[in-house]
């Protein structure tokens, strides 16, 4: 008994020390000085243009990762082909890369003198140091998220009741939308919410690609970062604590739907 007692104690600690004191202290310090100065610093252009790209790169991220995840998960567990284990370790890929070369390689890429950059400028569309080179940044950095949540519950459930639907006469859609999609409901969001934390969260790619401009290309955490070195504690603060509730809001909106589609 007092061993577990004293596991328990250092699972606290260590809990209390990583998490609990740290966020605590941030919170503190945003208002310290009360609510108007953090008002006045969210509410600044470049703070609010800040907040609109970021929420514009997870609107347009986390969808296309979602429904490229579930696809892929569902290829490599019910699909036979040549190069399977070599797709799966593609998708792993962005787990294992930096941040910073995932950025690199989309300059090389996509830049002016790029592969594709000059043939893309010529058709007036521009990537680098533009908004398509940062949703480039994210989706690939956020790739592999919903795609590994879902594929170990696309193993497990086997592939007995989705025969059975086909049996009865249910197309692949309706299969999918009766049968799977409920079954990889949670796997899923919990996908969508790793997901969405990493594209709230990513800075090294994304600062490669956009060029960090203040009041064009330059996200939440890159404005943090912005205020940080500009010794701007309250802003610094203040865009930190409203990164950490859009992660609050959207977990707790996800676990939300999520309940509600098991409950029925």
């Amino acid at each position: 008994m007092s061993g577990r007692i004293l596991l328990r104690l250092v699972a606290v600690v260590y809990l209390a020390g990583l998490l609990v004191l740290p966020l605590g202290m941030i919170l503190w310090r945003t208002f310290e000085h009360g609510p108007w100065p953090v008002w006045v610093a969210l509410t600044s252009p470049y703070a609010l243009h800040a907040l609109w790209l970021t929420l514009l790169m997870v609107v347009i991220s986390v969808p296309l990762n979602a429904l490229f995840g579930v696809g892929v998960a569902l290829l490599l567990a019910r699909g036979r082909f040549p190069g399977k284990s070599l797709l799966s370790a593609i998708i792993d890929l962005p787990l294992a890369l930096s941040p910073v070369v995932v950025g690199l390689a989309l300059v090389l890429a996509y830049g002016t003198s790029g592969w594709f950059g000059p043939a893309l400028q010529a058709l007036g569309i521009r990537v680098i140091f533009a908004l398509p080179g940062m949703v480039l940044a994210n989706v690939f950095i956020s790739l592999p998220f919903v795609a590994k949540e879902v594929l170990p519950v696309l193993r497990e459930i086997g592939q007995e009741q989705e025969q059975a639907a086909y049996t009865l006469g249910a197309s692949p859609l309706q299969t999918f939308v009766r049968v799977t999609l409920p079954a990889i409901r949670s796997a899923v969001a919990y996908g969508v919410v790793l997901t969405t934390a990493r594209v709230l969260g990513e800075y090294g790619a994304v600062n490669v690609v956009s060029g960090n401009l203040e009041g064009r290309t330059q996200t939440l955490t890159m404005y943090v970062a912005d205020r940080f070195q500009q010794y701007d504690e309250t802003g610094t603060y203040a865009a930190s604590v409203l990164l950490a509730c859009l992660g609050v809001a959207m977990l707790l909106v996800i676990n939300r739907f999520t309940h509600k589609g098991e409950a029925r």
